[in-house]
């Protein structure tokens, strides 16, 4: 291994990911508190900011692409999704029908 095989560079990875992160966050802020839309539509806009968050914090933060098993963390984290999906609407659903 040389001296060359790591080169330490400015992270503009992370820099983008951080702004875009601040960016989605003060948008989802913005729906919430100022832009009149009815309560699902806001919900809806908040979940698919968070989905689009969490997607670009593991791909630019956590390097989920980068590594030799990128393709089988990916397919782990498609299933805990879903998984935790299924857990939370099974929830909604039984407490729909208890309260």
């Amino acid at each position: 291994m040389g001296a060359n095989s790591h080169q330490e560079s400015f992270p503009w990875k992370h820099i983008i990911g951080f702004l875009l992160s601040l960016v989605l966050t003060f948008a989802a802020l913005w729906v919430a508190l100022s832009s009149g839309l009815p309560l699902k539509a806001v919900i809806g806009i908040i979940v698919l900011f968070a989905v689009i968050q969490a997607s670009l914090q593991l791909f630019m933060f956590m390097h989920v692409n980068e590594s030799d098993s990128g393709r089988m963390q990916t397919f782990n984290m498609m299933y805990s999704f879903f998984i935790a999906v299924v857990v939370v609407a099974g929830s909604i659903w039984v407490m729909q029908f208890v309260l």
